[in-house]
């Protein structure tokens, strides 16, 4: 193991990786940082669950969009200069959110932030799709993957201490050390050349507005908005067949296993934020716990998941990456099933069930990114990583909006009851996904 896994870090794409994966923890720490102050924001803004829900959902849908923006622009447009883009504007944002002092303010500043930080995660998986070697890539990804979860466990920790001690404001201030890597990242990253080419703009506002209407309906149940979306996605389907360099390349949607893989990614995110949302909420609604003790509670599942991510990207190099995306699913899926049963018990069961969803998501995140880079041709893979993050964000805004749902669907919000019916729901989804892998499986093995 040890002669297989010394030369990767002796590349110099290696240590490129590693500055990006600091950014990338940074970007994603500042994420989970706001969904354990949620509830002090619902407070101070005497807001009900679902509208404090869209601070964690508007973030992921401007996150979605700037994502496959950045990545598509990355076809043409040097990386480094995208990725100093975001960087700077998402420290400004910063800046300008530390000033707050109304929801309509920190949404906007939310939103500035998400529209910077979206170069880094997507750019980062494409620097490794493009620039790393086939046999290290499964590691590269995971690296990253191991990143984002160490933001995801830390992300809680940091948010539960400053808005103890100080106030959800300085939530902001602490993310401007994203700043730290701007040098480094011009020094490092490869000079490429400007290629000629169009940015798609019309396609990248009727994806947006497909998407924004979409997620109104989740949140809503208003039958119009459903309509209005699926009238905007008529109408950048005929818009994309139009376009020579369409803002999302139609080769990508009629491969099946790219979709199948697109699913499972959207259903993992799903899954994923909407428990990190239901988290923080359980354990102070019915547990009466401090954002401190929460963030401590979360910690843990992260942290391991972080740890355990350097092996599963060794593990995707020695075995592929459709038994890791099956230990993905297990994981999971046990992870619901702990929620449902076990949550109510004590609030050291959700720190047990959670230490099942970080490493799950760890896995299914890392292993189906690097299999989309194994199987598209090199001309797709910077718009198909761009495409599955896109939809991968929307997940992200779906699962708070959906966890907010469902929890105040009755009479019994913020109860035991009200919490573990929302977790059969995200076990239903789980159990979608595991389908819908099952369908993959079987479709690669009539291929082969």
């Amino acid at each position: 193991m040890q002669q297989e896994s010394t030369p990767l870090f002796k590349q110099g794409y290696f240590k490129t990786i590693l500055i990006l994966s600091i950014a990338v923890w940074l970007v994603v720490m500042n994420t989970t940082m706001f969904n354990v102050a949620l509830p002090n924001v619902l407070t101070d803004f005497d807001l009900s669950p679902s509208q404090g829900a869209w601070i964690v959902s508007g973030y992921s849908i401007v996150l979605a969009i700037f994502t496959i923006s950045y990545t598509r622009l990355s076809d043409y447009i040097p990386l480094k200069r995208l990725l100093i883009i975001g960087i700077i504007l998402f420290a400004s944002a910063s800046i300008f959110g530390y000033f707050t002092q109304n929801f309509v303010w920190l949404m906007i500043a939310r939103l500035l932030q998400a529209a910077g930080a979206a170069a880094i995660p997507g750019l980062s998986y494409v620097y490794a799709g493009r620039f790393v070697p086939g046999h290290h890539r499964g590691r590269a990804m995971a690296f990253i993957a191991s990143a984002s979860s160490l933001g995801f466990g830390l992300g809680p920790v940091f948010g539960g201490a400053i808005t103890d001690y100080l106030s959800w404001n300085f939530l902001f201030v602490f993310t401007l050390l994203v700043v730290a890597v701007l040098p480094i990242l011009n020094k490092r990253l490869p000079k490429e050349e400007t290629k000629p080419g169009q940015f798609d703009k019309i396609g990248a506002v009727l994806t947006g507005l497909s998407v924004t209407a979409l997620l109104l309906f989740i949140s809503t149940i208003t039958w119009y908005y459903l309509v209005i979306g699926l009238v905007f996605i008529g109408g950048l389907w005929w818009h994309l067949n139009q376009k020579t360099s369409p803002f999302i390349q139609p080769e990508l949607i009629r491969n099946k296993s790219y979709r199948l893989i697109v699913y499972m990614s959207y259903l993992g995110f799903t899954t994923h934020f909407a428990i990190l949302v239901l988290m923080p909420l359980m354990l102070k609604n019915v547990y009466d716990k401090n954002p401190t003790t929460v963030g401590l509670i979360i910690f843990p599942g992260a942290f391991l998941s972080a740890i355990a991510a350097v092996y599963v990207g060794r593990l995707i190099d020695r075995y592929g990456n459709i038994r890791i995306m099956l230990l993905a699913h297990v994981l999971l899926t046990a992870s619901t099933v702990i929620f449902y049963f076990l949550s109510p018990i004590n609030e050291y069961m959700i720190m047990f069930g959670y230490m099942f969803t970080s490493f799950g998501f760890s896995s299914l995140s890392s292993s189906s990114t690097n299999e989309v880079s194994r199987f598209l041709p090199s001309a797709l893979i910077g718009s198909g990583i761009g495409l599955k993050q896109l939809i991968q964000f929307v997940g992200s805004a779906s699962g708070p909006v959906l966890a907010g749902f469902f929890l105040e669907f009755g009479d019994q919000q913020y109860s035991v009851e009200s919490f573990q019916n929302t977790f059969l729901f995200i076990l239903v989804l789980m159990i979608l996904s595991c389908l819908i892998f099952w369908q993959m499986v079987k479709k690669s093995t009539q291929t082969n």
